[in-house]
């Protein structure tokens, strides 16, 4: 077996905490890394102690709301949001740190990254909110999307 790279090694974490996903139309999840040290992991569902989508139904299905649209219409927390949450509860810097996760992130979560001063997104899968990319860019926050080299593709 060969050893991963950094960004697979991180990428493949990302998508490891997405299993523990509670959202029942997209499982996300994201990993914040400083140093080639991981300092807080995230996924979506619901906040703590509350009951999951799988338990009362999802909130965007039953209104029909587009995917990318009306986020405040959701029970669940993003995965990038958890992150950042989870850093501040234990008392963890993400000051200056590279965040990984499984989706690009959208305008809530962006906007959360630039202010808890994230310095790079590394994501793997495409998500539509042009906005987020506006604000990203105007940020200066380094953004690529990460594409596993050939040795690194899961069978």
């Amino acid at each position: 077996m060969q050893r991963p790279d950094n960004d697979t090694y991180f990428m493949r974490m990302a998508d490891l905490v997405s299993t523990r996903s509670t959202c029942l139309r997209r499982q996300v999840g994201a990993v914040v890394v400083k140093e080639k040290r991981v300092l807080s992991t995230g996924y979506n569902g619901a906040p703590r102690g509350l009951r999951h989508c799988a338990e009362v139904g999802c909130a965007r299905q039953q209104a029909n709301v587009e995917s990318g649209t009306r986020h405040e219409l959701c029970r669940g927390v993003h995965a990038e949001q958890n992150a950042v949450i989870q850093a501040a509860y234990f008392g963890v810097s993400i000051k200056d740190s590279t965040i990984y996760t499984t989706n690009f992130p959208c305008v809530m979560c962006t906007k959360i990254l630039v202010n808890a001063g994230i310095t790079e997104i590394v994501y793997k899968d495409e998500y539509v909110d042009p906005l987020s990319r506006d604000i990203l860019k105007e940020s200066g926050v380094r953004v690529r999307q990460y594409r596993p080299p050939p040795e690194a593709e899961e069978p």
